[in-house]
């Protein structure tokens, strides 16, 4: 038959959140099982506590035994389904953590790559050698500052004793220049030679108008 019609179509494999949620399913149907035991339990317990002691109300007991007879059952066994689910969900979160760890991994490796694509690219030589030019450059602009900002020979600070000395000197020459220009003398720094093209020499008193001029 499977040569003539081919082979059945495989059915997709049952993934843990697939199981768990049929599990759940199973949990739930359990559960109205035993909410509808509570229910009759709670009947029988209302009947019983209006009954008399007597073969009545033994029979009633004996059926509400096994009422909760089949409830503890269920419950055992809805107990073990969610155990179930307990380790399916457990080794679900130990699946995703795995996956979130080898994508982390991952990135980690491609992040590697590209960094060594880009340091590979980098002459560390060069580095040394642009490093060692930086700081002979600022060698030469320290030495260049220095010079520029050394101070020139300054004279010596003068005193006072030296400052009226050289005020009273100042002051006698010229007591004596002006005593000259009133004598109608010339001063020493206008007694010149005279050419020799000239033949007579000028007269003391035009060369003090021309000076007064």
């Amino acid at each position: 038959m499977n040569r003539l019609f081919g082979s059945a179509p495989k059915a997709p494999k049952p993934t843990l959140n697939s199981a768990i949620s049929n599990i759940d399913s199973r949990i739930s149907t359990f559960d109205v099982k035993i909410a509808s035991l509570n229910a009759e339990l709670g009947t029988y317990q209302t009947k019983l506590s209006k009954m008399r002691e007597g073969p009545g109300k033994s029979a009633l007991k004996a059926k509400a035994l096994k009422v909760l007879q089949r409830r503890r059952q269920y419950e055992a066994q809805r107990e073990q389904l969610r155990s179930q689910v307990w380790n399916m969900e457990q080794a679900q979160t130990m699946r995703d953590n795995l996956a979130g760890v080898m994508t982390t991994v991952d990135a980690m490796k491609t992040t590697q790559k590209e960094l060594r694509k880009q340091y590979g690219k980098v002459d560390l030589d060069r580095i040394e050698r642009m490093q060692d030019e930086m700081a002979d450059l600022m060698d030469v602009g320290n030495e260049i500052n220095e010079t520029l900002s050394r101070g020139y020979d300054v004279p010596e600070d003068v005193d006072e004793a030296e400052l009226d000395a050289e005020l009273e000197l100042l002051g006698a020459e010229l007591e004596m220049d002006s005593g000259a220009m009133e004598a109608g003398g010339v001063p020493d720094f206008m007694r010149d030679e005279v050419p020799d093209f000239i033949d007579e020499p000028p007269e003391a008193s035009s060369k003090v108008q021309e000076v007064a001029r």
